[in-house]
């Protein structure tokens, strides 16, 4: 067969011209010896040698491939090293296009490409032909490759959809083996790369093995697609036709191991690349970006996935504000924000200069505990803005689910992350301040688990830079986040949970402190909440009206009561106005309050005088402020004599009373009383309000000293109040709540206060503007109390207590 053509195939293939001939680049395009085949040109250079060739058809030219078809001008380092001569057969125009042309080449012998001498008007070189060996006439191994080579490029044809039925015509008609060679390498659906390897061969049976073994590659290709089509088929329903295309082209991918991936992906890769998170959370990102191809995008799976992955987008990992250390600024927006709470400002600032200091600092868990009202949350707001850093507020009243701390599984249809990461997401940064309100109320031991229990993490400085939210999965850092939790009760909060915080205590506000926050807070929020302040004259409350509205109106530690009163004072002068188009009085004095408020359901109480044996006045601390109360005692006869206590007292209390009995028995020579009085005489203790319930130790010394008041009949020394707790030795000991009970007994006229020596301490601690006005005297035991507090001189009408005689 080969013999009967060899004279024509060595005369096609031999070409005898100069080496400096006419260059063709083409693009995707690789013409191989003897093949005819259209060339579509569009370049200025190319259309001028077409134009060249058309005035000379014998010329014969080189066409090479290009190496990148995105080069407009390519140069020598652009082309592939081997081509073809070639020859222009014709030249066609296209049909609505003046500027391209189809030009119809004969691809003669191979060439190499030396150099390129010229590149306008059109682009020439210097070209060395290079042998073409052929088979051998008796080459069985040849012919058997040959004949493999129809058969497999026949199943190749009807497996590849790509590849028109009328190739299988074609191939038929071409009786050269060569030429029939020749022909499959240029026409098939190769890669380019893959033609040139087979062009670069110089022996056609090298030729035939080289391309045999591309077309069986191929097929095992078109054999893998084809079984990705039926196991795609089998998997989708009439809901995922429009999804079908899209499948097949991802599992393609997946066989072949690339892909660029959907719209969707793209955008959340650009994200990623911007975050600033470790190569540990980096790659558990695109692990999880990867699944997303697998999954069909009408699949609820797919917008759970998407969730997800935006939701450790949207996280700050590693993000976080700067610092404003400036101290003097940080202490001027505590200030300006709220009154008092000294205790909690000096931590703040101690927190911050350790911070300027060190310049990284893991954030110590702040815990303020005191009765609601007092401004424990709104401080919050403060520390962010003195520290310039965001601010997020999370309240765990009533909490009773342990994933609303950690987060929901995945797995779990509904899951989100939890509310401290969701938090963290709406801050924007990892730094903010964190305000956990109400941590005492939070539910403990439920069937969804504990959420106190699971706060040990969060709030423990050495485990909280690894927070595991059970739906991000992933390890995040807290310990740049200050927390502060806010607290009512330090009882209900879980030992171990207590134990991580710093407790700050945020007493109630004194009425002084009340008055300078409704001045300077309170009234102006209301004018400008009831539109008071748009008005030319400007209403305003006096201190002596306020202190009435606090005295007589509230009762409370806090002044969310204070603001409703002062709130209703504007609203109903809006609505006189509003009535009437003016109103008498501007500024509020005491004697209006009424007219505004209403009767005062509250009153202080005041100094009683010391007329009355047994009568002393004491000082006692509740969770409105400080107050003072009677101690009354009465003797009556009886013949079984008994203590007798009323006034709605508690269980210390009450031991008070009997510890201080039984001293002044053991010690009645002291008060040159009868020893004997106690066999005859009923002793009766009474605290006043009996409705409101008493106790705690501090009545202790006023209880003893309206004992001793009774028994001898003398009087109580005029404007005085004690505190302190008594034992059976009659040692005084310190008590609490000093602050609270000294106001108190200035606004009750209280002159003198006897105090625990061990208390002048917390004298001192006191600003002396509240303790003006007030003489403290120390003791160490009752003795010194009754020294001081009981006068030589007998009331009026002073009972004469008789002792029977036995």
């Amino acid at each position: 067969m080969i013999a009967d053509y060899e004279g024509d195939i060595n005369h096609l293939f031999h070409v005898d011209t100069d080496k400096n001939i006419p260059i063709l680049a083409t693009r995707n395009m690789v013409l191989f010896p003897g093949i005819i085949s259209p060339v579509l040109v569009g370049r200025t250079a190319s259309m001028t040698l077409i134009n060249r060739l058309e005035k000379n058809p014998n010329t014969i030219i080189g066409i090479f491939c290009q190496k990148n078809p995105e080069v407009d001008n390519p140069s020598f380092d652009d082309m592939y090293e081997y081509g073809v001569y070639a020859k222009l057969i014709k030249v066609l125009d296209m049909p609505g296009s003046d500027r391209n042309k189809t030009a119809i080449i004969q691809g003669l012998g191979r060439c190499r490409l030396k150099e390129i001498t010229r590149l306008k008007p059109f682009m020439t070189g210097v070209v060395d032909g290079d042998v073409e060996e052929l088979a051998d006439n008796n080459d069985q191994e040849f012919q058997a490759a040959y004949e493999d080579l129809k058969t497999t490029t026949m199943e190749y044809i009807k497996a590849n959809d790509e590849v028109p039925d009328e190739s299988q015509f074609a191939l038929s008609n071409i009786g050269n083996p060569i030429i029939k060679i020749n022909f499959i390498c240029s026409n098939m659906p190769l890669a380019i790369t893959d033609k040139m390897a087979l062009l670069e061969k110089n022996s056609m049976k090298e030729r035939v093995f080289g391309l045999l073994k591309l077309l069986h590659k191929e097929i095992q290709l078109l054999s893998i697609k084809h079984s990705i089509q039926i196991r795609t088929r089998e998997d989708i329903d009439e809901q995922q036709r429009e999804y079908f295309l899209q499948q097949q082209i991802k599992n393609i991918k997946e066989e072949l191991g690339n892909g660029e991936g959907s719209p969707e992906r793209l955008e959340m890769i650009e994200k990623a690349k911007q975050k600033k998170w470790s190569a540990e959370t980096e790659q558990v990102f695109f692990k999880e970006l990867d699944k997303l191809d697998l999954i069909n995008p009408q699949s609820p799976d797919y917008s759970l996935q998407i969730n997800y992955l935006q939701t450790m987008l949207s996280l700050p990992w590693e993000e976080y504000t700067k610092d404003d250390l400036n101290l003097k600024r940080a202490a001027t927006v505590l200030n300006r924000d709220h009154y008092g709470l000294e205790k909690v400002k000096e931590r703040i600032l101690e927190y911050m200069a350790v911070l300027s200091l060190k310049g990284n600092l893991k954030s110590s868990i702040i815990c303020l505990y005191g009765p609601p009202g007092v401004g424990k949350t709104s401080l919050g707001k403060s520390v962010a803005k003195a520290l310039k850093r965001k601010y997020v507020r999370m309240s765990l009243g009533g909490l009773h689910d342990e994933s609303e701390i950690r987060g929901h599984r995945r797995t779990y249809v509904g899951a989100m992350p939890g509310r401290i990461i969701k938090s963290i997401q709406k801050a924007g940064s990892s730094n903010p301040v964190f305000i956990l309100d109400e941590i005492d109320k939070i539910t403990q031991n439920t069937l969804h688990g504990d959420p106190a229990s699971a706060l040990l993490e969060v709030l423990d400085p050495e485990q909280n830079n690894t927070f595991h939210d059970n739906y991000i999965d992933v390890d995040y850092d807290l310990s740049k986040v200050l927390f502060i939790a806010t607290a009512n009760d330090l009882s209900t909060i879980p030992a171990a949970l207590r134990d991580r915080m710093e407790l700050i205590e945020v007493s109630g506000y004194i009425t002084e402190e009340k008055i300078e926050i409704a001045r300077k807070h309170l009234v102006p929020r209301e004018l400008d909440n009831t539109g008071m302040n748009t008005l030319p004259t400007k209403p305003t409350i006096g201190k002596p009206a306020l202190e009435k509205i606090i005295e007589q109106y509230t009762r409370e530690s806090g002044v969310r009561q204070l603001e409703k009163q002062i709130s209703k004072i504007f609203r109903k002068m809006a609505y006189e106005i509003a009535l009437n188009g003016n109103i008498a009085e501007y500024k509020i004095k005491p004697e209006e309050v009424e007219k505004y408020l209403g009767k005062p359901p509250y009153y202080r109480d005041i100094y009683q005088g010391n007329d009355y044996a047994g009568v002393v006045t004491g000082l006692a601390w509740t969770s409105v402020g400080g107050e003072i109360l009677f101690v009354e005692t009465s003797l009556s006869k009886g013949k079984t004599p008994k203590l007798t206590l009323t006034g709605n007292l508690g269980d210390v209390m009450k031991e008070s009373a009997i510890i201080a009995l039984e001293y002044i028995k053991a010690h009645v020579d002291a008060l040159h009383v009868d020893n004997r009085i106690f066999e005859n005489w009923n002793v009766h203790i009474h605290v006043p309000e009996g409705a409101t319930p008493k106790d705690g130790p501090s009545a202790g010394i006023t209880i003893a000293t309206s004992i001793a008041s009774a028994i001898t009949q003398r009087k109580v020394r005029t404007k005085t109040a004690m505190t302190g707790e008594i034992t059976l030795r009659g040692k005084v000991l310190p008590v609490g709540g000093i602050k609270e009970k000294i106001l108190a007994a200035k606004r009750a006229g209280i002159t003198d206060i006897v105090i625990c020596k061990d208390n002048r301490k917390d004298i001192e601690d006191i600003p002396e503007m509240y303790v003006r006005g007030v003489e403290f005297h120390y003791v160490e035991n009752i003795q010194e109390v009754w020294n001081f507090a009981l006068t030589d001189e007998l009331v009026e009408n002073a009972v004469e207590l008789r002792i029977d005689e036995k």
